[in-house]
């Protein structure tokens, strides 16, 4: 296995595992903020921190960084609409069947993907159900969710296409991103019109989902996608129901019962089945000097 793409393995496992303490901190937030709001604050404070690093950039990483803002809006806002008709668990269910969007998309448009790769997405799919699918009946809030999981396919689809296929630098790109969700928000809050009480605002929160669960780990998905395929990194991120039950029984007391640990065990599997055909490939250049690229 190559050391780039165990560099973008890592960084996908630390985006995912800060984004597992998302569910904690965004539950406490909700006692005082919509979900709109809370979008609009994390993604103002994230864009923020990538102010220098947007001055001056060519409309081409701009136009990339907008699209790639869309889809990340897209996916926050169709989510929040689907929780006010469904539970939790389900959207969560529901929303990493971009595991599985993403490969069958993949093959329609012309890619082959390996027996692994489909063989994990399964995996993953079915442990994230067994974590957290209620069982209840279908309902609206579900179709809404159904867009959450498209529009994040499309998002780790066309973020690969630009860091990996065209090398657009990724902090410029991740701050357009920034800047676009918070534009779209903006535009959200003042649709609903929901009242701000300074006084009770969560600002430690708010400024650890910016600083840390937004700016860094979009940053750092965007690194992570430059070396590791987009299907790779979905089964990746499907992690992060797993570290987010780990967070919950720590923080809230949350426990799971022998089903949500079998889950978590099947996730854990499917990311290391999706490694095969890395670790299987056969290591070449071996006698190169150090230093000279593979």
């Amino acid at each position: 296995m190559r050391r780039e793409h165990l560099l973008g393995l890592l960084y996908l496992n630390i985006a995912t595992l800060l984004w597992g303490t998302t569910f904690v901190v965004i539950k406490q937030s909700l006692e005082s903020l919509s979900a709109s709001q809370i979008t609009l604050a994390r993604f103002a404070v994230a864009a923020l921190c990538f102010v220098p690093f947007v001055l001056r950039l060519e409309r081409k990483v701009w136009l990339a960084g907008l699209e790639l803002g869309f889809y990340l809006w897209l996916g926050y806002a169709t989510q929040a609409v689907g929780l006010e008709h469904t539970t939790a668990s389900r959207s969560a269910f529901i929303t990493t069947l971009y595991v599985v969007l993403l490969p069958v998309f993949l093959g329609l448009i012309g890619h082959k993907l390996r027996l692994p790769v489909w063989a994990a997405a399964l995996m993953a799919i079915v442990g994230v159900g067994l974590l957290s699918y209620d069982g209840s009946p279908p309902n609206v809030g579900d179709l809404w969710t159904l867009g959450t999981a498209l529009a994040y396919t499309f998002y780790i689809w066309r973020l690969e296409h630009f860091v990996a296929v065209r090398s657009y630098p990724t902090l410029p790109i991740t701050g357009v991103q920034m800047f676009g969700v918070a534009l779209l928000s903006g535009v959200w809050v003042a649709w609903e019109r929901p009242a701000w009480d300074w006084a009770t605002l969560p600002y430690a929160e708010m400024l650890y989902l910016g600083l840390i669960a937004t700016a860094i780990c979009v940053w750092l998905q965007a690194l992570g996608q430059r070396t590791v395929p987009a299907p790779e990194a979905a089964i990746a991120f499907t992690l992060e129901p797993v570290y987010a039950a780990v967070f919950a029984y720590f923080l809230l007391g949350e426990r799971l019962g022998v089903q949500g640990l079998a889950g978590g065990a099947l996730i854990l599997g499917a990311t290391l089945v999706s490694q095969l055909p890395q670790l299987l490939r056969p290591r070449r250049g071996l006698n190169r000097k150090r230093g000279e690229r593979v």
